[in-house]
């Protein structure tokens, strides 16, 4: 019989912020979990931010259920999350984006196949379900996609959202994988090393739509052209080379 969770850990990794840090933490904190029977704890992992992001995160540190890591220095999202996944002390840990871009509004539908032991892994993708969309950039649509695809031909799943940040996570799962990446490259990584536990028999993974508010360079956004790179090199690496 699957044992329900009680504690949701969400891990938010964190670098120059500042614009935003305040509204995503306050949505976050506001998200009624009740319904679900979990109680909460937030792990942010500043990456050594250069910004005023630190100096934002002080002012959350009086909060029972919010925990501050901070890196010495830069390391990527990948090593943040790492960080974080390390610390959590959740039955299920939940990964936030710092940005506005995903809305913790979507966290009960995320949540429910884990909550009633359908799921392991929960993927929440911005490309089903029928929800808001803001309308951006055709290039970064159409490159998630052809990574989708890449990635599905290597895993044999059938995600439409690969590179997503929503990845909700049963928290044995995560003990189950050693991760490597750095950088956004952790993407590829988990997808190919949860595939290969569903392919075990060990890990059952589900997909959900979620919304979705992209943002623009001029807002912040940091993913570049040579992350994807990096992501065809981690699907090919993770899932052709077992160590």
């Amino acid at each position: 019989m699957t044992v329900l969770p009680r504690l949701l850990t969400i891990v938010i990794p964190v670098f120059n912020e500042e614009r935003f840090i305040d509204v995503i933490l306050d949505r976050v904190l506001k998200t009624d979990l009740s319904k679900l029977g979990l109680d909460r704890e937030v792990i942010i992992v500043d990456d050594h931010s250069t910004d005023g992001t630190g100096e934002r995160l002080r002012e959350w540190e009086s909060r029972s259920e919010v925990r501050i890591i901070r890196h010495e220095r830069n390391m990527g999202k990948g090593a943040a999350l790492r960080t974080g996944f390390g610390e959590a002390a959740g039955d299920v840990i939940l990964v936030q984006d710092a940005d506005l871009e995903y809305n913790p509004v979507d966290y009960p539908k995320l949540l429910e196949p884990i909550i009633s032991g359908e799921a392991d892994v929960v993927f929440g993708s911005r490309f089903a379900g029928g929800e808001p969309h803001r309308v951006l950039y055709f290039w970064h649509y159409f490159g998630n996609r052809i990574l989708t695809l890449f990635s599905n031909m290597f895993t044999d799943l059938n995600l439409t959202d690969m590179e997503t940040c929503y990845k909700v996570f049963r928290a044995e799962v995560l003990r189950n994988l050693t991760i490597r990446e750095n950088r956004f490259g952790i993407e590829p990584e988990i997808t190919a090393k949860v595939a290969r536990l569903a392919r075990n028999g060990d890990c059952r993974i589900y997909e959900v739509g979620i919304s979705y508010s992209g943002r623009t360079y001029q807002e912040g956004k940091k993913i570049t052209w040579k992350d994807g790179m990096r992501a065809v090199y981690c699907i090919l690496k993770y899932n052709l080379f077992r160590s």
